[in-house]
């Protein structure tokens, strides 16, 4: 079973689904071509068509971008990959510059640097604090001004197509270099969602604070940029990109997205930016062959102008769990487990018509004002594993994300 063992390997002795039988079966669920519901199904291994219903036609993916942001993550910087946040000396000998890497996990919370069970140590900024404070003393260094480096990133600060309730709302930080505790004002509070206008500065303000802790009297500085060879005072790293990818894609966690979106950008020499980042993507993809049908606007999904194929999207799952490419393979394993876990959680997957899908259908779901979408792969009955995507809505009306449940149980219950 999935949930109890990650992501068994794919048995090429089962036998592949009968397309006719299957797509009868899933179109009884649909309710025929009339409804709103773009999808499509395939053979993981071998790629095969076995069901489609505008497959190769463009919808609004919302959450499931994060699967495409993923992969071309892991593809281009590999599963190891690690941002440092760095402290390094200013230009004067009264100043620190907190030079920012985009990792959006950094912590400062007081209890511990693992919010959740089962989710990665974060990189501690106390930490950051007791090197940098330990370094200075050393230097005789006793009062600082804690300025920050926030230029690895360019552009605005949120996507033009966001809804302007995202940020007061909670549902993103201002993207930034610098952010700590994905920029929460009360990260210790659960539930408290509230975000700093500011995270870069709500960052140095946060250690300055911590350096006074720690024997260096110090006041929150301004915007900067560190000098080419300023000496290290402190370093911190992020946990691995595969750990962050199985984060963001667990918790569909907005802020990690746009990070990893930047990190793509950084790597491929592109501007770090929205439109750098989306880029960047679009052209791990195309090395990938899985590009057709893919246009994104940012990282996590946010953007209804993002616009992708379920084919896309079910090539991009294949991709991720074919045993020939193990450097992939997080964006699968972090996905959640239909009936256990992040957003597949019970209630869904427990009720008649979805329940052959708990423990076997790994998907990311996605969820925008009027869009439902649901995509990742799932074993069937005779143990075959397909992957699929679900499209639902146009943004103009209600949507059941039961019915997308309801046609992954489907999957799983077809020995067909």
């Amino acid at each position: 079973m999935l949930a109890a063992a990650g992501l068994p390997g794919v048995d090429m002795t089962a036998r592949v689904p009968d397309g006719g039988v299957l797509g009868t079966r899933l179109n009884d669920v649909i309710g025929g071509p009339g409804e709103k519901i773009n999808a499509v199904v395939i053979d993981a291994t071998t790629r095969r068509l076995l069901f489609q219903q505008r497959a190769d036609r463009p919808a609004t993916p919302a959450s499931t971008t994060k699967l495409v942001t993923s992969v071309a993550a892991l593809a281009a910087l590999g599963p190891a990959h690690r941002i440092t946040t760095r402290a390094v000396k200013g230009r004067t000998g009264d100043s620190v510059v907190l030079v920012g890497g985009g990792d959006p996990t950094l912590t400062a919370r007081s209890t511990a640097s693992r919010p959740n069970q089962g989710d990665p140590a974060f990189a501690s900024f106390t930490d950051l604090a007791q090197q940098t404070a330990t370094a200075l003393k050393a230097a005789g260094v006793r009062r600082v001004r804690v300025d920050f480096d926030i230029s690895a990133y360019q552009g605005p600060r949120t996507a033009a197509s966001w809804k302007p309730n995202y940020l007061p709302d909670g549902e993103v930080a201002p993207v930034s270099a610098l952010t700590v505790d994905e920029g929460r004002i009360s990260p210790d509070k659960p539930g408290e969602n509230t975000r700093a206008g500011n995270p870069p500065a709500a960052a140095a303000a946060t250690f300055a604070r911590l350096l006074s802790r720690y024997g260096v009297k110090a006041d929150a500085g301004r915007s900067t940029q560190a000098p080419a060879e300023a000496q290290n005072l402190g370093a911190v790293q992020s946990p691995t990109l595969a750990a962050l990818v199985e984060y963001l894609m667990t918790h569909s966690n907005n802020d990690v997205a746009e990070a990893v979106l930047r990190q793509v950008a950084i790597k491929r020499g592109r501007p770090v930016t929205f439109a750098g980042g989306a880029q960047a993507v679009r052209e791990v993809l195309a090395g990938l062959g899985v590009a057709d049908g893919v246009l994104t606007n940012d990282g996590s999904g946010l953007s209804p102008r993002n616009q992708i194929t379920p084919l896309a999207l079910a090539r991009i799952a294949a991709l991720a769990a074919s045993p020939e490419r193990p450097d992939l393979r997080a964006a699968i394993t972090g996905m959640p487990v239909a009936g256990f876990s992040g957003t597949l959680s019970p209630p869904r997957y427990t009720r008649p018509g979805s329940e052959a899908g708990a423990g076997m259908v790994r998907a990311k779901t996605g969820t925008l004002s009027g869009v439902s979408t649901l995509a990742g792969v799932a074993y069937d009955a005779d143990g075959r594993l397909l992957a699929f995507a679900f499209m639902a809505g146009d943004g103009k009306g209600s949507v059941d994300p039961g019915k997308l449940d309801r046609l992954a149980g489907t999957l799983a219950a077809c020995g067909c």
